[in-house]
């Protein structure tokens, strides 16, 4: 797990990195991390969740590794060079964490039947927040029509076919989609992600432009 979030960590200063000399403001990876509002950021209300048990974690990192190496394959065809360059290295990355964490959703949903059934509650609980991973916006419409990176809903079925795979294989029905609609994309989050802010960005505000 370490060893995944530190690749996460890598990705994630690219990409901000990236996205500050785009912006042309001279914003840096810090900056953009830790000194944005909780209304800024733009991201997925699956990956604001309480960390849950093991089971919890497994299924949602399943998902999450499924749909980054999806995102990654079609930005390595980014008309953005950098970009592509990123996607890259990230891609095999992404690949690694796919398999590690699908052969644990088999493991505990082969398993005993704690571990099946916790990973059965695990999984309906997650599901709820999977349209929201497929919804396009103007944002992904613009950068789609411009060859920057795919429109997020052309990933839909290619996930779907992937999960499916790891589910039959760990003997577990995929769940029935609710109408429940998150909007994280959008910046309205849950409860929980004004906290994880919080943690995340006190030392920065505390000592603005501190170095270590």
């Amino acid at each position: 797990m370490s060893n995944i979030a530190l690749d996460l960590i890598g990705q994630a200063r690219a990409v901000l990195t990236r996205a500050g000399e785009v912006e042309g403001r001279s914003h840096d990876e810090d900056q953009l991390a830790f000194l944005r509002q909780e209304k800024d950021f733009r991201n997925l209300t699956m990956v604001e969740l309480p960390r849950g048990d093991f089971a919890f974690t497994v299924i949602r990192n399943a998902m999450m590794a499924t749909l980054m190496k999806l995102l990654w394959e079609r930005l390595h065809d980014s008309s953005n060079a950098e970009l592509a360059a990123i996607a890259g290295k990230a891609v095999k990355e992404a690949r690694y964490h796919q398999q590690h964490s699908g052969d644990w959703v088999v493991r505990l949903g082969d398993g005993t039947g704690e571990s099946r059934r916790r990973t059965e509650a695990a999984l309906k609980q997650l599901w709820l927040y999977v349209p929201e991973l497929f919804e396009a916006d103007a944002v992904d419409r613009e950068a789609s029509a411009s060859g920057l990176g795919p429109a997020w809903d052309e990933l839909r079925e290619p996930w779907l076919a992937e999960m499916r795979q790891v589910l039959d294989a760990a003997g577990l029905a995929v769940p029935a989609e609710a109408k429940f609609r998150s909007a994280g994309k959008q910046g309205m989050h849950s409860e929980h992600m004004g906290y994880i802010l919080a943690e995340m960005q006190h030392l920065q505000r505390a000592f603005p432009g501190g170095v270590w």
